[in-house]
């Protein structure tokens, strides 16, 4: 029997249409699909009517993949892959995997020789790399930092010596609502000559990205960051 397919899904980085955001050839891809790997049901249900409102949702399989997933769990999608259906993984935005749950799954397809593939889409780390004017050849991306204050102070300073050192665009995440204790942080930590990036709310309505060294982000407003998806970068 023929393998079926995993198929990594984008979606948009910020609340915009999915036909703005994704190509003709994209779309018409997705609406062929009819099961679906989600890290919430109800979202992907919205994105997916969003795309195809003729499409029976009620016909359409789920399987849920976060951070609680088991390898039971991964298996009943390997299963089906196995059975020779196609499998769409799609993320809350942007590409799977990248700063999301999913690969264990993706690892299991191709332990099971299982065809991977993903539709073509911009990632916000990359993207956020891109525009920031930061070494681009070299880089590293760090996740989330700690919410404890002591321990991201040294998460930080262990980061930057990673710049001098490997001459390397350093990379990280935060939860939108914590944007502000970034800059803090940034601010209290880093050398005033760092080059420091925050781009927020990529290819969406208010999007905002700023480089400037440490030192002159005191002159620069940062409320246009708050409770916005944003990316940071040290360089």
């Amino acid at each position: 029997m023929t393998k079926g397919t995993l198929i990594l899904i984008p979606t948009p980085l910020g609340d915009i249409r999915p036909d703005v955001a994704l190509s003709e050839t994209t779309i018409s891809r997705i609406n062929e699909i009819d099961c679906f790997a989600v890290e919430n049901i109800k979202t992907a249900r919205r994105f997916l009517k969003k795309l195809n409102r003729d499409r029976n949702i009620d016909e359409t399989r789920f399987f849920v993949l976060n951070k609680k997933t088991t390898d039971t769990d991964r298996l009943e999608v390997i299963t089906t892959l196995l059975s020779g259906k196609t499998v769409g993984l799609l993320s809350e935005a942007g590409l799977p995997i990248i700063a999301d749950p999913g690969s264990d799954t993706v690892l299991m397809a191709h332990e099971n020789r299982i065809p991977v593939t993903a539709l073509a889409h911009d990632s916000s780390i990359t993207t956020a790399l891109a525009c920031s004017g930061l070494q681009g050849q070299s880089f590293t991306f760090h996740g989330y930092l700690s919410r404890d204050e002591k321990e991201r102070k040294k998460q930080l300073q262990k980061i930057e010596s990673y710049i001098g050192q490997n001459r390397s665009t350093q990379i990280f995440i935060e939860t939108p609502y914590r944007n502000d204790k970034i800059f803090e942080a940034v601010s209290n930590v880093c050398r005033p000559d760092t080059l420091f990036c925050a781009a927020g709310n990529i290819n969406c309505p208010g999007e905002s990205i700023i480089t400037a060294q440490v030192k002159n982000w005191k002159n620069i407003n940062t409320n246009s960051y708050k409770k916005k998806p944003t990316v940071f970068l040290l360089g």
